[in-house]
């Protein structure tokens, strides 16, 4: 059974909504972008939707947007991708990792508070695999120290914190649609804010740095060319029309791997909040303690099963140690988790089938 770790749902009407952009001869700039960014800033609820061409590119330019830079101290997670990071160290910010929760791998509160300096200025909360971080401790941190917080959500597009959808929470959130997201546009992110000074910076930002109003050879700002172009948000405002059946399909294929692995003692499935709506990203599963996950992923792709360590933490990278000297040893539970966890295949129509073959493979190669 030939099983991909991933697969975007592409339909006919996707297609038709490129191929049209292509025979208008707009191919950027144009009311396909508009219109995408109309769809999220009415759906998550907020004033500004900013498209740009990566989630990185999102991240980017709200680190900047905030003038965060050298000298600054950005708290963020170990436990994500390394876009997260990167963006701080973009703009010459420094990265000061914290630990996360043993259940859902999301920033620790805990550790949040105790890692403030006089230096911190910012947050950077990651909403890990689609489950909202622990937004009420965050906040309540943000606002006795008075930081700004970015929401990295890029994997998690359509969840919810207590009933408000993630994107609400902070000075500004970034979303992502590379194809093994919720929806895709091939590469592609989104920021959204409810503030007019983030907005408009970004909007310049994204643009080579012209002012909304100003001329096209116009450069009001150091600037990038992260722009969308038409047929990306084309195909994104298509998908994105189908963003809740999406949710649903996904739901279903991880409520099949759920049941499924319940009589396995040395694996953990994801675990969920009651107070959250998870926007399920991809399907990460937990070895026991004293477990390692390399031996069974290998195990796995002898039996043409694809399975991905999820995630390796930043903080132990060969560029965070050239930078920042060997941090190993400084977050635990991160460093442990780090070790068991396992994304095993997942995508909106993975079958009954496809699941008990995975199910079953990672039951017969217990190491």
């Amino acid at each position: 059974m030939n099983i991909p770790m991933s697969l975007p749902e592409i339909n006919d009407a996707d297609v038709q909504a490129v191929v049209e952009v292509i025979r208008s001869g707009r191919l950027a700039l144009g009311p396909q972008t508009e219109a995408f960014e109309a769809l999220h800033k009415d759906y998550i609820g907020v004033k500004h939707a900013i498209a740009v061409n990566s989630g990185t590119s999102a991240l980017h330019l709200l680190v900047r947007s905030l003038g965060l830079g050298p000298g600054d101290e950005v708290l963020v997670p170990s436990f994500t991708f390394a876009a997260s990071v990167n963006a701080i160290l973009f703009e010459r910010a420094t990265p000061v990792f914290v630990d996360i929760e043993p259940d859902t791998y999301n920033l620790d509160p805990d550790d949040l508070e105790r890692k403030v300096t006089p230096h911190t200025k910012a947050i950077m909360a990651v909403d890990v695999f689609g489950h909202p971080a622990e937004w009420d401790a965050i906040l309540a941190v943000a606002n006795r120290h008075h930081l700004h917080i970015i929401d990295d959500s890029c994997e998690a597009l359509g969840a919810e914190y207590k009933g408000r959808k993630l994107g609400q929470f902070g000075d500004a959130a970034a979303f992502a649609f590379y194809p093994n997201k919720q929806i895709t546009v091939g590469e592609g992110g989104m920021i959204v804010t409810n503030d007019d000074e983030i907005a408009a910076l970004c909007r310049s930002m994204r643009n080579q740095g012209r002012p909304e109003m100003g001329a096209w050879l116009e450069h009001a700002r150091l600037g990038y060319n992260y722009r969308l172009d038409e047929m990306s948000a084309a195909l994104g405002a298509s998908q994105f029309r189908r963003l809740e059946g999406f949710l649903q399909k996904r739901e279903r294929v991880a409520q099949m791997y759920t049941e499924r692995l319940q009589g396995l003692f040395w694996v953990r499935p994801p675990v969920v909040k009651s107070h959250v709506r998870i926007s399920w990203f991809v399907y990460v599963i937990t070895l026991a303690k004293g477990m390692h996950r390399n031996p069974l992923i290998e195990h796995l792709q002898t039996l043409h099963i694809p399975a991905r360590g999820y995630f390796s933490p930043i903080h132990t990278q060969p560029y965070i140690r050239e930078l920042f000297g060997d941090l190993s040893g400084t977050l635990p539970v991160t460093e442990s988790i780090a070790d068991r966890t396992i994304a095993l295949p997942f995508h909106n129509n993975l079958s009954a089938a496809e699941v008990d073959a995975v199910v079953e493979a990672v039951t017969a190669t217990r190491v």
